[in-house]
């Protein structure tokens, strides 16, 4: 077997450990900036966005069926905020427009 897959699985084990201990172990007192803490507060949600965002119109036969789940997606985690609901109703969406496709 290649074990260079080793040495990548390694250096990712590595690189997690170091993002996730080095801030508990350098930071001991708590953050006063409100700039600093705002931007810890949106990191989980823009790197969601950013992996997800791409797998919309790849993950479908024709982008503008992604686009059109992403839209519908968009209104009903708006009006509802339900994370099934949104789920089921962008799934139906790509259905229905790559039937009609």
């Amino acid at each position: 077997m290649n074990h260079s897959i080793f040495i990548y699985i390694l250096i990712a084990a590595v690189v997690s450990l170091l993002i996730r201990a080095l801030p508990t172990t350098l930071l001991r007192k708590e953050i006063k900036s409100t700039f600093v803490r705002s931007f810890l507060y949106y990191v989980p949600y823009v790197t969601l966005s950013v992996m997800t965002f791409p797998a919309i119109t790849e993950a479908t036969k024709d982008p503008k069926a992604g686009y059109a789940a992403l839209i519908v997606g968009i209104l009903v985690a708006w009006f509802r905020k339900n994370l099934f609901e949104t789920a089921i109703m962008c799934c139906l969406t790509v259905l229905v427009i790559e039937m009609f496709l």
